[in-house]
């Protein structure tokens, strides 16, 4: 990622700023009041997250426990300076977020599980600050497919694990009764 030029003197941006951009060419976050823009995902990510979204979604609409959320839908996860992260997927409960139609705008809760995909550029230090903001934001679980390992990485606010591709996938205090072989999200 590279951050866009700030003056020393410039306001930092906050969330609401932010939300009233104009659509830009590339994805962009706000972090710590400064606007980064990202590289613009390949295809094969783009597979693999509508992969992890269709295998929540067809879980989360049959046991109708929430809101499946897709394509970098900005989660604010500090405040002053602002930062707005663009998750891959997400889950919020309807306990978080009630039913019906969501808002445009951020919503000013956390959802309880972010899935991030794994880009061929994405170094480990980056996400793992990403992994440590959104869990001190509050998400309870943290979930990072590395398409190059074929591993599902877990993180919670006390504990971490490596899924391989033949380990099943559950998230038991948000999601009872989902199970899916981590080669599911890679075919």
């Amino acid at each position: 990622m590279t951050a866009v030029a700030v003056a020393d003197d410039e306001k930092l941006m906050t969330a609401d700023e932010f939300w009233a951009l104009p659509d830009s060419d590339r994805p962009m976050e706000l972090v710590r009041g400064r606007i980064e823009s990202m590289n613009v995902p390949g295809p094969r990510h783009g597979q693999l997250c509508g992969r992890v979204v269709h295998i929540l979604m067809g879980f989360v609409e049959t046991h109708e426990l929430g809101h499946v959320l897709c394509n970098d839908s900005g989660v604010v996860t500090e405040h002053d300076p602002d930062t707005v992260r663009g998750m891959d997927a997400c889950f919020y409960s309807y306990s978080r977020l009630p039913k019906g139609p969501l808002p445009a705008k951020y919503v000013g809760v956390v959802p309880e599980l972010v899935v991030e995909v794994r880009s061929p550029d994405d170094r480990w230090k980056r996400i793992l600050k990403k992994v440590a903001e959104y869990l001190e934001a509050g998400v309870t679980i943290v979930c990072v497919l590395d398409p190059k390992t074929e591993s599902a990485f877990i993180y919670s606010a006390d504990s971490e694990q490596i899924l391989r591709t033949d380990d099943e996938l559950t998230f038991p205090d948000i999601l009872p009764g989902f199970a899916v072989p981590v080669r599911r999200f890679f075919e």
